[in-house]
């Protein structure tokens, strides 16, 4: 701890070399964070990529009053940075072209059926398009995946599940994760009276009457300690 607050402090004053440090030895948290979103149409290798932008955002506005690790606070951001990343770019992407041949050998492949009555050939269908038989398979396949989520995987009493929603599902349990972490961490740099306030409010259920007897002052005094205490919270998570 004591020698990543040294390199953090040398890189707040523009120590390059102290930055590149902290880059590197904290890769293998973002490799760890990174796989949590394989499976959702991405390169690994470009989920990693994205993840160490979020490293590096970590470093450059991490606070040195914090009094949290820099992996404990690298956690959320590493994970938002990949999050924006596949909410901005969507699920999985495909490319204009792509869609277009997939599309004329989709139509092509109708055609031939109706008239012939026969399942056509890659090599059929690469002939009458004039488009080579890879670019046929890499779009046929990039056009199956896209297909494959909505692809129904249970179904009970009319109620059908498809891919794309178990997906979501688990995306919002990884979000539930992050936005956990992200919570402990802005509790954590409370002051003591205010995380008693808040974790006795909010995790042990306890009553404002029931908080101010424990501390010692008024239920008024707690109320308005409240307000400014989640006001803050909100600030500082909305940052």
């Amino acid at each position: 701890m004591d020698s990543t607050f040294e390199l953090l402090k040398l890189a707040k004053e523009g120590d390059k070399d102290a930055k590149e440090q902290l880059i590197k030895e904290n890769l293998g948290l973002v490799r760890a964070v990174s796989k949590r979103f394989i499976g959702r149409g991405y390169e690994p290798d470009d989920l990693y990529q994205i993840g160490c932008i979020g490293l590096i955002k970590c470093i450059d506005n991490f606070d040195l009053s914090y009094g949290v690790k820099l992996s404990t606070y690298a956690v959320p951001l590493i994970a938002g940075e990949i999050k924006r990343f596949i909410r901005d770019d969507g699920l999985i992407k495909v490319s204009r072209s792509l869609k277009e041949t997939a599309y004329k050998v989709a139509k092509l492949r109708e055609e031939i059926i109706n008239e012939t009555g026969n399942e056509p050939n890659i090599e059929e269908l690469s002939k009458r398009l004039n488009i080579s038989t890879e670019d046929i398979v890499e779009s046929m396949e990039a056009n199956a995946e896209v297909e494959s989520i909505q692809k129904t995987i249970y179904s009970s009493d009319g109620n059908e599940i498809c891919i794309m929603d178990k997906l979501a599902n688990e995306k919002n349990e990884q979000e539930e994760i992050v936005n956990g972490l992200l919570l402990d961490n802005l509790i954590s740099n409370l002051k003591d009276t205010e995380q008693t306030v808040i974790r006795r409010r909010y995790f042990d259920n306890k009553t404002q009457t029931e908080v101010a007897r424990e501390l010692n002052i008024s239920q008024v005094q707690v109320s308005r300690l409240e307000k400014k205490i989640l006001l803050k919270l909100r600030e500082d998570y909305c940052a």
